[in-house]
């Protein structure tokens, strides 16, 4: 399907790190790195999250907890999103359904890839998921088609908000950047405006 550039204006994201690799960032010394892991949701990428610098804090303090972060810290970004892959976008989900048929078919039998590890119901590994938006970006490049800069989605992650709701304590919306070109730029997120670690 052919999509529209730019229909989706500036992001202001967020994105959890480390301290030496957040200064490394800022000072120009270094780049941020896509994530490349098989469970990520919105497939390879740099992941921001969009307008929750609270949401990167906490991130970088689970990555702290789990002996994976030294020191917490986050990077802030303006993103413009350029060809997105917009997964609110009504319209996208028969290019999700083309794409998961073809990774139907290439197991040909064999286990497919699963989301798996479900926390209040909602899996957060999601292997399944990233080999369709994989999938999906190698057809398009098969068809000759524009590459997509960006993957946007939302996440409903957590515990129900209060008995029966329909909102979770962790909901939140995330922009994976495949290409870095539509960084606009990145700035400092002053750490004394989060809770203390």
């Amino acid at each position: 399907m052919s999509r529209t550039r730019h229909t989706l204006g500036h992001i202001v994201g967020y994105h959890g790190c480390d301290a030496a690799v957040g200064e490394a960032v800022l000072a120009g010394k270094d780049k941020l790195k896509p994530s490349v892991e098989n469970y990520d949701w919105l497939g390879n990428g740099i992941y921001f999250w969009a307008d929750s610098p609270e949401r990167a804090w906490d991130w970088a303090l689970a990555g702290r907890a789990a002996g994976k972060i030294k020191t917490p810290f986050v990077v802030g970004a303006l993103v413009y999103p350029g060809l997105c892959l917009n997964l609110t976008d009504y319209g996208v989900i028969e290019e999700l359904r083309a794409a998961y048929k073809v990774v139907e078919t290439l197991h040909g039998g064999h286990e497919m890839p699963r989301n798996t590890r479900p926390k209040s119901g909602v899996p957060l590994l999601r292997r399944l998921d990233c080999a369709v938006i994989e999938t999906l970006h190698q057809l398009r490049a098969d068809d000759g088609l524009d590459s997509y800069d960006t993957v946007f989605g939302v996440f409903d992650e957590g515990d129900e908000a209060y008995p029966s709701a329909g909102f979770r304590e962790k909901t939140h919306i995330q922009l994976a950047v495949r290409n870095p070109d539509v960084i606009v730029g990145l700035f400092r997120v002053d750490a004394a405006t989060f809770p203390a670690p």
